[in-house]
């Protein structure tokens, strides 16, 4: 896998342009059994520009997969989005509706999902799987279709592309499925791509194939991309920008350098401790936090139960996501000084 150091940027000009994907101010919420509505993901501001690969990290409940699947209006039932927008191209991906949505799926906007035994079709040979998605977006014959669809798997590496076409999906291994997936997601070299923890269930090894592929891939198409997981050390080698997320709010966003060598946010650091095999680290940044009095949680800060640097203010005011250097952002009232 590739240093941090020799990873490409993203250019001024990228940074200047207009983004691909552009969510102002949205905020997804869940019924509950009490009749009240639970906040999944809160006022979320977040743009990626052309050809940038964005990365997303927290953990289980962060809301990244709700957030993953808002951007192409499927959140998970029964949330619904009831405040912002997702901008695309000039358009509002939450008020266009569900048929211009069905259109734009695959063709503009892809997903990659971890699990590819639940995305594939156990009764159709891959290939047909492959060249449906080229059929129905691009309206190409079957000639055409199965032509791109073999250029696509000798893209991803799968050896032997003509005898893959007839596999089914159950005569491949993990790393070949789930490159099939990304060939689905890719075949008509989608403008905005979301990964959303595609590589957790593969060992080192493939997971470090996939992830050189992606990178390539969407380097090759000028494809902007929303790369989620858990492990905040894939985003090194991998990512242009990173933020991290805690309850359906983010928490810190910087530029990769800068967010690795210089986070100013408790729980970034936290994450990284937690990451390390510093135990001295670990032991400074995963202790628990000084108590305070009980405090409504929508006033207090999200990390305020397990911050080791928690003070009264975080108890009664909710901070803000502010800028504090260049492209640098963080949501906490007592940053960390670089």
């Amino acid at each position: 896998m590739l240093s941090l150091e020799a990873q490409p940027q993203a250019t001024r000009a990228e940074e200047a342009a207009p983004p691909v994907i552009d969510i102002r101010s949205l905020s997804v919420e869940f019924p509950t059994l009490s009749g009240r509505s639970s906040l999944a993901i809160r006022a979320l501001d977040l743009s990626i520009a052309r050809g940038e690969i964005f990365g997303l990290v927290g953990e289980s409940g962060a809301g990244k997969t709700t957030l993953a699947r808002s951007l192409l209006g499927l959140p998970p039932a029964p949330g619904r989005a009831v405040a912002g927008e997702i901008r695309f191209e000039g358009q509002d991906l939450l008020r266009i509706g569900e048929r211009a949505l069905r259109c734009m799926r695959g063709r503009d906007l892809s997903m990659i999902v971890p699990n590819p035994r639940s995305e594939l079709n156990p009764i159709l040979p891959v290939g047909e799987q492959i060249m449906t998605v080229a059929r129905v977006h691009l309206d190409v014959p079957r000639r055409e279709a199965r032509r791109l669809a073999l250029d696509m798997l000798r893209a991803v590496q799968i050896p032997d592309p003509e005898r893959r076409m007839g596999a089914f999906p159950h005569e491949l291994s993990g790393g070949m499925a789930q490159r099939i997936v990304i060939a689905i997601a890719l075949i008509c070299s989608p403008k905005f791509i979301v990964s959303d923890d595609a590589t957790s269930g593969l060992d080192v090894t493939v997971q470090a194939q996939i992830l050189e592929l992606l990178q390539r891939l969407a380097a090759d198409r000028g494809s902007a991309m929303l790369f989620i997981t858990r492990d905040i050390g894939i985003t090194a080698h991998l990512c242009d920008r990173i933020a991290v997320m805690l309850n359906g709010e983010i928490m810190e966003l910087a530029a990769r350098e800068d967010f690795f060598f210089r986070p100013r946010n408790p729980y970034t650091i936290t994450l990284m401790a937690a990451f390390a095999h510093n135990e001295g680290l670990r032991r400074l940044w995963t202790r628990s936090a000084p108590p305070l009095a009980p405090v409504a949680a929508a006033r207090a800060c999200p990390f305020l139960a397990r911050c080791p640097l928690a003070q009264p203010r975080c108890a009664a005011e909710r901070p803000m996501l502010r800028e504090l250097a260049p492209g640098h952002f963080s949501r906490c009232h007592f940053p960390v000084a670089r």
